[in-house]
């Protein structure tokens, strides 16, 4: 029994210590170690042979990379390399650091762990340590600036600085006379409410500041076309790890330091960095160095990144750069001169003003709150001397305040702002602000059509064999070796990539929207296998396409054989004139004839009406006798292979905002690389051409046509072509210049390198942000994010929204310096004494300058701006219309408060000090209803659309809560007298008249022209 008692309490002490088994974690570290004793045993053993022999060490590299991988699926990088090296060889593009001491490209690679053709695993691991080793891709600003900086620069302002000494004054005068308890509440109204107006400023201009630097950012934020675990990806710039092998084409920006690793005919444009204009021409032998910040100007290829962010030179340039986002634009710089001649008037009255008080004071024509005379001579104490002089100084000060409309500039640096955030919600990143302002003045608009007019998703939906139609999923009927060079054709003469890991994985094809069209046809369709003959040619030469040849061509050399091959592919009218024989389908090479060429000419065409963009393939043998290097492709005597119709359908929406661009009395004109057939179908799909257009033959033309026009020709007919096809960069150029020499302002869409210079002439340059390189963004003002010719009349829509707004706030401020003004002088000018405290005339400019254009500068683009005529370069910003409500708000506002100045007391029977608060109230609320009238400069209706402005409402609302309580609850403060609801009736019923005067006021017509044009437009 005992024995039995000791057994199960030994079984049951043997199952409680039985350790678990141990984890996969473990066992993996355990294989680790064991793998590193055995590696330096053998190391020990191989260097106890070397001593015994005593034989000669081999030299080896400075440094030692071990990768030491257990059986597991973990995976533990070790980078043993010196990242500061290495950025200083690319730095010095030291060829022979590069050979001797790292080996050359593949051993730079293996050493980064990076494969040149798979290119990184780019897992989650991988990355967070390649940033630890090497750094981010970033570069240290400079620090923006902070709140406090813009506070002391309002602070520093002329006006603000004699109004704050004079409060001063005001305050120690005050308090000497009537004590600390009394004394202080004049002086200390004026500091309170000078430093309330600077904060306000400061916070708004703060927040502007802010809104800028994040637009910054976002447009450096660049797209790049990695590789990673063997598939390409788009991943942000700030995002690229050393080791990344990146894709490389023309109008790219070089986004970090780094290595060729392969590619064709690459030259960048390095004048960034050196100076220097020459393109360079990098390639594996003699320079295989690439320079972040630097442009790619021709060919294609990929590099390996050697060093990102500071380490590379680009960096250390850009930490010591700010973008300036304190750029005048056209408008503010017209608002200056404006401001300025006010700033004048308002100048001069206040002058007037502050001699006519002083001259009353010191007669002894002015009288105290009790009846007696303020200066009787000497019997007059001289603290209470200066504290009436100085109160007359504050007064003739704030009219200065008052008069000075500062609120302009801060009200288009608002609208800007306001309209930069928006566009980016509507598909538009604003780059240059003056080009929110110009495009609303915009009376043409270039407009390209492959991606912005269509969808730039192209599918292959014909197939032409010399002169026969194959079915695309019918390759059987194609002869074995036309299939062979459509193979060669297809996989050789590209940029694009097929990617496809096991022959079970889903096909991955990437590349320009042409270049994966056809590739997918080629591989999916006719089920051609594009590895194989990369795997059986080798490339000898590249000829890049580019939009004035607008082919592409590539010399190659099968292997074990010694005849080249040429292979072109590009526009089919333009292969076509260089080929002199054609394939049946039977693969019988045959003579082409003029009939042969015309009839495929007629498929062409037929192909192109159909709206189809036609992409045409041509080989030739050469001999190669190895007496010289090739570098030019046969151009003539070519065999035609074959023709491909890729469809590309319209963009949804287009239409409309085509329509809605030419009501708006803008003229689109659609330029292009298609021949003439396909241009004038797709511009009669989109509504650019209409029935009326198609009578006339100057409507379409092509580039060459347009190119050798004489200069007077060219400005005679440049208004009614509707298309040009075929055209290059240079006629783009033309076009834009002979616009603008016609006084038109233009707007050009463009995204290829060569664009640049007809962005960069256009009064507004839209590139786009998808298909665009980042020549064309950097050359352009906005960029359509989505590529689309809908966002480009969105962009109208804003352009015209950012004047319009301008223009309202313009109307309702200079409102408010007339009345102002008239009151004060007319009222210091007969009674001696200004109804509105230096406090109040503060308060009034705060409503105005600050919450008055927060209210108005963001008011959003409504339809009724499309039916608009554009607004003329020499256009007066301050319209007759707006002279109209403007002077009739004025006139109004002037009436009423003079009436109550004079006859105020006798009227509602109430003392001077009630007199002038319900002045005071009476003017105030009169702004408040006046915001509204401004929200519709011409339409009567002010109330349309009210409900989506909830900020406006929003402000009009808190003023009104704040006016209430500096009337009702601050009379020391704001220098004012509580107010029964009868007398606040009468303060609102006044100013609510402003609403019908300015309904009846519309009624009255002033610009007779305009509408003249409105009803030819019509």
């Amino acid at each position: 029994m005992l024995r039995q008692e000791e057994s199960d309490e030994y079984s049951s002490m043997l199952r409680q210590e039985v350790p678990p088994p141990p984890s996969k974690r473990y066992i993996r570290r355990w294989r680790k170690a064991v793998t590193a004793i055995s590696f330096t045993r053998f190391l020990v053993g191989l260097t106890k042979k070397v001593v015994e022999k005593n034989a000669e060490l081999l030299r080896s590299l400075s440094f030692v990379s071990i990768d030491i991988e257990g059986s597991g699926d973990e995976h533990v990088p070790i980078l043993d390399i010196n990242p500061q090296g290495l950025a200083k060889m690319v730095k010095e593009k030291s060829l022979q650091s590069l050979t001797d001491e790292y080996g050359g490209v593949k051993q730079v690679a293996t050493l980064l762990q990076s494969d040149l053709k798979n290119g990184i695993p780019g897992d989650d691991i991988d990355l967070g340590l390649r940033t630890k080793v090497f750094g981010a891709n970033k570069y240290r600003k400079k620090p923006a600036k902070s709140f406090l900086s813009f506070v002391l620069e309002a602070f520093k302002d002329t006006i603000i600085i004699i109004l704050l000494v004079c409060a001063v004054l005001s305050l120690t005068f005050g308090i000497k006379q009537h004590g600390l308890k009394e004394g202080w509440f004049d002086g200390g109204s004026i500091i309170v409410a000078v430093v309330l107006v600077v904060v306000i400023s400061a916070v708004s201009n703060y927040r502007q500041s802010k809104q800028f630097e994040e637009l910054s950012h976002e447009s450096n934020d660049i797209r790049v076309q990695v590789v990673r675990n063997g598939r390409h990806q788009p991943v942000s710039i700030f995002d690229l790890v050393v080791g990344d092998i990146v894709s490389l084409k023309i109008g790219d920006q070089v986004p970090a330091d780094g290595l060729f690793v392969e590619g064709h005919s690459l030259k960048v444009d390095e004048s960034s960095m050196t100076g220097e204009s020459d393109h360079v021409e990098v390639n594996e032998k003699k320079n295989p160095f690439l320079f972040s910040g630097t442009k790619v100007t021709d060919g294609y290829g990929y590099m390996l990144v050697t060093s990102v962010g500071m380490k590379t030179a680009w960096g250390e340039m850009m930490c010591s750069i700010r973008r300036d986002l304190n750029e005048e634009t056209p408008l503010q710089a017209r608002l200056s001169k404006l401001t300025s001649s006010i700033g004048k008037i308002g100048l001069s009255v206040a002058v007037l003003v502050l001699l006519v008080l002083l001259i009353r004071y010191f007669t002894g024509h002015t009288k105290d709150e009790n009846g007696k005379i303020e200066y009787n001579g000497s019997k007059t104490k001289f603290d209470d001397v200066m504290n009436s002089v100085v109160a007359i100084i504050a007064a003739a000060v704030t009219i200065v305040v008052v008069a000075i409309p500062e609120g302009l500039p801060l009200a288009v640096t608002l609208t800007l702002a306001y309209s930069m955030k928006r566009m980016m919600r509507d598909h538009a990143m604003v780059r240059k602000l003056s080009a929110c302002e110009t495009m609303g003045s915009a009376t043409v608009i270039c407009t390209d059509k492959t991606g912005t007019l269509t969808l730039n998703e192209m599918k292959v939906t014909e197939f032409w064999l010399g002169k026969e139609s194959i079915d695309n999923s019918l390759s059987s009927e194609i002869a074995a070796n036309v299939l062979q060079l459509l193979s060669e054709g297809v996989g050789l003469n590209t940029t694009g990539t097929v990617y496809k890991p096991n022959s079970t994985s889903v096909t991955e094809i990437y590349g320009s929207p042409t270049e994966k069209a056809i590739l997918s046809w080629a591989v999916i369709d006719l089920g051609l296998n594009i590895d194989e003959s990369k795997q059986s040619c080798e490339i000898i030469h590249v000829e890049t396409f580019n939009s004035e040849k607008k082919r592409s061509g590539v010399l190659i050399r099968r292997s074990n054989e010694r005849v080249l091959g040429t292979h072109w592919k590009g526009a089919a009218e333009m292969i076509l004139d260089m080929c002199s024989f054609y394939y049946d389908t039977k693969g019988i090479s045959k003579a082409m004839n003029d009939d042969d060429r015309a009839y495929i000419g007629m498929i062409i065409e037929g192909m192109a009406d159909k709206s189809l963009r036609c992409i045409a393939f041509a080989h030739a043998n050469v001999t190669d006798g190895n007496e010289q290097i090739h570098t030019k492709l046969e151009e003539a005597g070519l065999t035609w292979l074959g023709l491909v119709g890729l469809k590309d359908p319209c963009r949804p929406g287009v239409k409309e905002a085509v329509e809605s661009c030419k009501k708006a009395g803008v003229r689109i004109k659609m330029i292009t690389g298609d021949n003439m057939y396909t241009a004038r179908a797709i511009a009669f799909e989109c509504g650019i051409l209409d029935s009326d257009d198609n009578s006339q033959n100057e409507a379409v033309v092509e580039g060459v046509q347009f190119r050798n026009y004489s200069p007077g020709d060219r400005m005679e007919k440049i208004d009614s072509i509707r298309v040009m096809a075929r055209s290059s960069p240079f006629d783009k150029l033309l076009m834009v210049q002979s616009l603008k020499q016609k006084g038109h302002v233009v707007a050009v869409t463009g995204d290829g390198t060569n664009d640049a210079p007809a962005l960069k002439e256009a009064d507004i340059g839209l590139s786009m942000g998808i298909q665009g390189t980042e020549v064309a963004k950097e050359s352009s003002d906005i960029v359509i994010l989505d590529d689309n010719f809908t966002s480009v009349a969105t962009v109208l829509r804003w352009g015209r929204c950012v004047y319009n707004n301008i223009q309202k706030f313009i109307q309702f401020q200079l409102t408010v310096n007339v009345a102002a003004l008239v009151i004060n002088f007319v009222a210091a000018v007969s009674s001696g004494e200004v109804p509105l405290t230096a406090v109040q005339l503060l308060w009034v400019n705060l409503i105005m300058d600050t919450l008055g254009a927060l209210a108005l500068a963001t008011e959003q683009p409504t339809n009724d701006l499309m039916d608009k005529l554009p607004v003329g370069r020499t256009e007066p910003l301050i319209t007759k219309v707006m002279w109209r409500n403007l002077i009739a708000q004025s006139l109004y506002q002037v009436a009423i408060l003079l009436v109550l100045q004079f006859k105020g007391k006798s009227i509602f029977g109430v003392t001077e000090k009630v007199k002038d608060t319900l002045i005071f109230n009476t003017f105030v609320l009169c702004q408040i209803f006046n915001e509204f009238n401004a929200r519709n400069l011409d339409k009567k209706n002010i109330f349309k659309g009210i409900h989506k402005n909830k900020l406006f409402l929003a402000i009009i609302v808190v003023t009104l809560v704040l006016q209430a309580v500096m009337v009702e609850f601050l009379q020391r403060f704001a220098n004012t007298e509580r107010l029964d609801w009868e007398q606040w009736g009468a303060c609102i019923g006044i100013a609510a008249l402003s609403w019908p005067i300015g309904w009846v006021v519309k009624c009255i017509p002033v610009d007779k022209q305009l509408r003249k044009q409105r009803a030819s437009a019509s």
